[in-house]
């Protein structure tokens, strides 16, 4: 004979510990102090980053260029042997240079999303929140640097396959991934500082597509620095790209290079970067 369920036992208000009831009227304590800037840089770029989990056809069609100036470009100029290259084939010295042009071509149009997000009414939303104005360009500068990542896999991987002879080593890789994102935060900053100045898309088109070839024809990315002319030495000195594309030959291709002058120029960019954007949001919002 079964016996008959026990009814539950009724709990004094007396019994329940004062700290249970602290957790349901009390809000959890918020980030403070050197912790807000981090959580809030990464929340903004996990954001930008759902963008590319639910459409990845940009990434496709990006990588169209960067195989092109690999498979035509690159075959055709290691052929002709006209471009000193230091005794390495002139493919195996073009990666690096497209690695960075493919990262940069990615950010320097970054400020046309952020125009879009004005016009829809976000970025109003997100400059009332507690969010630095500093965290929210950071968290977008780096989203696109993980954009960038992943067409520099993608460059490699097409390089590997033409036999560009490339190091594997953990550290030099980690070296390459730390460049693009330094190189991308800068550019990205650089579309967006563009964008706080000119306010519309069809001026921010415009002025990218001015400024992107004569930075990646002024840089060392296709030839090196000594065979440019005067005026363009200099130019080549002031552009980010040409110490990124330095560093990444240096990391990929073991060729001579100027690794502490380039990963000491990177991140000021990318500092300079960030605070010119920072400081021109607020005028995209009004």
């Amino acid at each position: 004979m079964s016996e008959a369920p026990v009814a539950p036992r009724p709990v004094s208000a007396d019994h329940v510990h004062p700290v249970d009831l602290d957790l349901l009227v009390t809000p959890p304590r918020a980030r403070t102090g050197w912790r807000v800037l981090p959580a809030r840089v990464l929340a903004m770029c996990a954001v930008e980053l759902q963008k590319l989990r639910h459409d990845r056809t940009e990434l496709y069609t990006r990588a169209v260029q960067p195989a092109l100036w690999l498979l035509i470009f690159g075959e055709t100029f290691t052929r002709i042997r006209a471009i000193p290259t230091g005794g390495i084939p002139y493919l195996d010295y073009l990666a690096p240079g497209i690695i960075a042009q493919s990262a940069m071509f990615i950010a320097i149009f970054y400020g046309i999303m952020i125009i879009w997000e004005r016009d829809a009414g976000i970025l109003t939303k997100l400059l009332v929140t507690p969010t630095p104005r500093a965290a929210l360009i950071t968290g977008k500068a780096f989203a696109a640097g993980v954009k960038a990542l992943v067409q520099a896999v993608v460059v490699v991987l097409i390089a590997a396959a033409l036999g560009v002879a490339m190091t594997w080593n953990p550290l030099r890789l980690l070296g390459v991934v730390v460049a693009v994102v330094l190189g991308s935060v800068f550019f990205s900053c650089l579309s967006m500082t563009i964008a706080g100045i000119v306010l519309t898309r069809d001026r921010l088109m415009g002025i990218g597509q001015a400024i992107t070839m004569p930075l990646f024809f002024g840089s060392n990315a296709l030839y090196p620095v000594s065979v440019m002319p005067g005026w363009l030495q200099a130019v080549s000195k002031v552009n980010p790209l040409s110490y990124q594309v330095d560093a990444l030959r240096g990391l990929l291709l073991g060729t001579p290079s100027h690794l502490l002058l380039d990963f000491a120029v990177l991140p000021l960019a990318a500092a300079a970067g960030i605070a010119s954007a920072s400081s021109l949001l607020g005028r995209l919002a009004r």
